[in-house]
């Protein structure tokens, strides 16, 4: 039994002797810890048993198992449930409507993870709002309590792999966050473990950009840039921590050192919500190595629907297209300051003056993957990691959440057992959570009183070059460069210099990448 937790709850109880209520007794407060947060998280997921034969069409079969499934959905949600995300074209202030939650309860989803979506790291100043990174992650993670706190009778949130089950079971859709950019604790394991207690429950190490203590993969615009040759031992420290307390480590965006020094370091199951392989090539993809490293661990790879991840001619067409915009795009997102409903925009309409792109491939090819994925790693180790909703979506009805029903009825057609496809839609990730508790329970440790008070200072950090002078870029032709009137909100501020990457160390197990590849993996 966690001990901090439960001075928690009494203290709780009695100022709630004191204080009266602020609303009515049959309302949960949804800000409140689980209870089962207070006890041992010892109990494995139990086996999913295989059902009796089911009905002649495969349609019927998918829509049965679509019900029966605790569907988890590792990395996506519908934009308007997440304010102020980084693509979504929606303000903080918005409030989901009754038809949005009624498609994800029609969908079968039991829980969604909303992303804490922080941006690029920026140590050297302010966001544009006066705050922080992590001021920027409590503002959405507040305005995610919100969202569930105002709609109660279809949303909870979970803290545990309990609470999504009972979520099932009570008819609900149960809530998870996860942090994506680990600069969100700036440097700090007591705001890790802070962010814990608010009920994040998974937190990728880095986004697109390289942080104070571990490597990133970069992103479409910049590159993944080498600091720290994979973890610092900072950077360590934060995996041990995250681990200890049951908070699950998502490798997606690291870099191959990151990952491989994540590898050494996690005694308990690691995670990667928007990565897989097959016959995409993208930058961010794992390769077998890291697929079946991850299933040694106990792990979980989440496949991703992003269209861009999964069909190699598509990532190149839209490579081309960044490289040939990719300055002005920046530019534009500078001059926009944070404006990610604006810059969006002006996005689709330069595709639009480029000329016709070829379309998304088909529904078929994220199956693909998840083939690929079950035959390297094992069906145990797969699970999905959608990204719906996206900008660049599959075809055949997988633009939104509605399409998950069409992931179940493809899985039905290429010969998946009941069983295993109640893994692939939710079991498998139910089962990573519980083994995450559960090491966190093996510990016996308290969350803060045996919690490391470490914070990185500037002293440890490694130098960094000057940074060389952008050459000026103009908008194509034809293209204005203001943006459009309306109201902004701005939550980033813009990313700090590069450094310059330094060589990097072949990783044990694998080829060494070409050095084309050596700043592109996840």
């Amino acid at each position: 039994m966690r001990t901090s937790l439960s001075l928690v709850l009494l203290a709780a109880a009695a100022l709630a002797a004191c204080v009266p209520p602020s609303a009515p007794a049959e309302a949960p407060d949804p800000f409140a810890s689980s209870v089962d947060e207070a006890g041992p998280w010892a109990e494995a997921a139990p086996d999913v048993m295989e059902s009796s034969a089911g009905p002649a069409t495969p349609e019927q079969r998918a829509a049965r198992l679509q019900a029966r499934a605790l569907l988890v959905d590792g990395h996506s949600s519908v934009p308007s449930l997440r304010p102020g995300g980084s693509s979504d074209p929606v303000s903080p202030g918005h409030e989901p409507t009754a038809a949005e939650l009624a498609r994800l309860k029609a969908a079968g989803v039991t829980g969604k993870f909303f992303s804490i979506h922080v941006g690029p790291p920026a140590p050297q100043a302010p966001s544009s709002l006066g705050g922080s990174v992590a001021r920027r992650a409590l503002d959405l993670i507040d305005a995610t309590h919100r969202q569930i706190e105002r709609h109660r009778e279809t949303l909870v949130l979970a803290r545990s792999a309990r609470d999504v089950r009972r979520a099932e079971r009570e008819g609900k859709i149960a809530v998870l966050m996860g942090i994506e950019g680990g600069h969100a604790i700036e440097n700090s394991l007591p705001a890790l473990r802070s962010f814990y207690r608010l009920g994040v429950r998974t937190m990728a190490l880095t986004h697109t950009t390289t942080n104070d203590w571990a490597d990133s993969a970069g992103g479409a615009l910049e590159p993944g840039l080498i600091r720290h040759r994979g973890l610092s031992p900072f950077g360590e420290a934060v995996v041990r921590e995250m681990q200890r307390i049951g908070m699950l480590v998502d490798v997606s965006h690291a870099s191959d050192s990151t990952f491989q020094e994540v590898m050494k370091v996690a005694s308990a199951p690691v995670i990667t919500s928007s990565t897989m392989r097959a016959v995409g090539h993208h930058r961010r993809n794992l390769d077998d190595y890291m697929l079946r490293a991850i299933a040694e661990k106990g792990g979980l790879v989440m496949v991703n629907s992003w269209a861009l991840f999964l069909d190699e001619a598509y990532a190149a067409q839209s490579a081309r297209f960044a490289q040939k915009y990719g300055a002005y795009i920046k530019e534009l997102g500078e001059r926009l300051q944070g404006d990610a409903w604006a810059l969006r925009e002006l996005v689709e309409k330069l595709k639009a003056q480029d000329g016709p792109m070829a379309p998304p491939p088909p529904l078929s090819r994220i199956v693909d993957h998840i083939d690929y994925v079950v035959k390297v790693a094992g069906i145990a180790h797969v699970g999905l990691g959608s990204v719906f909703g996206g900008d660049e979506a599959l075809q055949d009805g997988l633009a939104g959440i509605d399409g998950l029903p069409n992931i179940t009825l493809e899985l039905v057609r290429r010969g998946y057992s009941d069983g295993d496809i109640l893994r692939l839609l939710g079991g498998n990730f139910l089962r990573v959570l519980e083994q995450a508790e559960a090491y966190a329970a093996s510990t016996d440790t308290t969350l803060s009183g045996h919690g490391s008070l470490r914070q990185l200072r500037a002293t440890e950090l490694p130098e960094l070059p000057e940074p060389p002078t952008p050459p000026v870029t103009s908008p194509p032709a034809g293209q204005p460069l203001d943006p459009p009137s309306r109201p902004r909100v701005s939550w980033a501020a813009p990313p700090p210099p590069p450094p310059k990457p330094a060589p990097r160390l072949p990783k044990d197990g694998a080829p060494e990448p070409s050095p084309a590849e050596l700043r592109m993996s996840r």
